[in-house]
């Protein structure tokens, strides 16, 4: 018998716990049909809500579901990189509590693995039901990873994904703070197989990214696999000071031919605001890398359990 680890983040998803649950097991007669096992580990991720009780009320019902709850809200990586180490399993499958990860996909994912890939990995093709300005900055940030970064992020690459165990052993051998799993799973490689789907609106409740979560996501995905934004840094000071160099050679002509020019002071302060602007984004850009830094020298755990059922 093979063992399937499904690993399923939660925060405030009590609407939706017993319903995954459901969805996942309509699969059952192909699992028992593949000699497949299943566990279920559904990490909550601090929620306030009911999501505790109702994983509790499924684990007495079925000693398959087990639960790792969190003691405060850490993120989703974290909920991810937590299910990764407690996973048993031959492979391992990462989904979404909300059902926009379809389980009916199992099936046909299980047979690539059965080809001799190492994962198998889903992307949207669409993104029906989306607000177009969050579309769209979300289609321009993929464009910009993969032109600043080596690493490949297929532009809408879910986190529903099934692996061997050679590559989960292989992303938990990443043990970094500042986690972005898109990043991960394209750092370490390995044969990969994507499959295709519309985009699916979740059943119930409501999404926990925001524009301005996203947007702060997106910043670590670009510190944790780009050095580019330090070298535009670097680039923009090298221009300016040839740019400094070139101006004061132009005055120190136009005061020797025409005089001391005393005008042009307006002209010269939209220079130094625009110059002073530029400065602080470069300082910016930098220390983005530094508190990244800072939070890996630290050493704190990436998350601490309060329950493990």
């Amino acid at each position: 018998m093979k063992l399937l680890s499904v690993i399923v983040p939660c925060y405030n998803e009590e609407e939706n716990i017993r319903d995954f649950y459901n969805e996942l097991f309509r699969n059952d007669s192909f699992f028992r049909s593949k000699e497949i096992e299943v566990e279920v580990i559904y990490v909550d991720d601090g929620s306030k809500d009911h999501t505790v009780a109702e994983v509790k009320r499924l684990h007495e019902e079925d000693k398959r579901v087990h639960l790792l709850s969190f003691s405060r809200n850490f993120g989703k990586e974290a909920a991810i990189y937590a299910g990764l180490q407690k996973s048993r399993g031959d492979m391992v499958v990462m989904m979404d509590a909300d059902l926009q990860d379809p389980p009916s996909l199992l099936p046909e994912m299980y047979s690539y693995i059965e080809q001799g890939y190492d994962s198998v990995a889903t992307r949207r093709v669409t993104r029906k039901g989306e607000p177009p300005v969050r579309s769209f900055f979300a289609r321009m940030f993929y464009r910009i990873m993969n032109k600043i970064s080596k690493t490949e992020i297929v532009d809408g690459a879910r986190d529903y994904r099934l692996m061997t165990r050679q590559v989960v052993d292989a992303i938990l051998a990443m043990t970094e703070y500042n986690r972005f799993t898109k990043g991960i799973f394209g750092w370490v490689g390995y044969e990969t197989k994507w499959l295709e789907y519309e985009n699916i609106e979740r059943r119930k409740g409501e999404t926990k990214w925001s524009f301005w979560t996203l947007f702060v996501y997106s910043l670590e995905g670009i510190t944790a696999f780009s050095t580019v934004p330090l070298t535009v840094a670097a680039v923009l000071g090298a221009l300016f000071c040839v740019l400094a160099f070139g101006l004061i050679i132009v005055i120190i002509v136009k005061t020797l031919i025409f005089g001391d020019p005393t005008s042009g002071w307006p002209s010269m302060v939209c220079i130094i605001l625009l110059v002073g602007g530029i400065q602080l984004f470069c300082l910016g850009i930098v220390g983005q890398y530094l508190s990244k830094t800072y939070m890996e020298v630290k050493k704190r755990p990436i998350y601490l359990i309060k329950e493990d059922i």
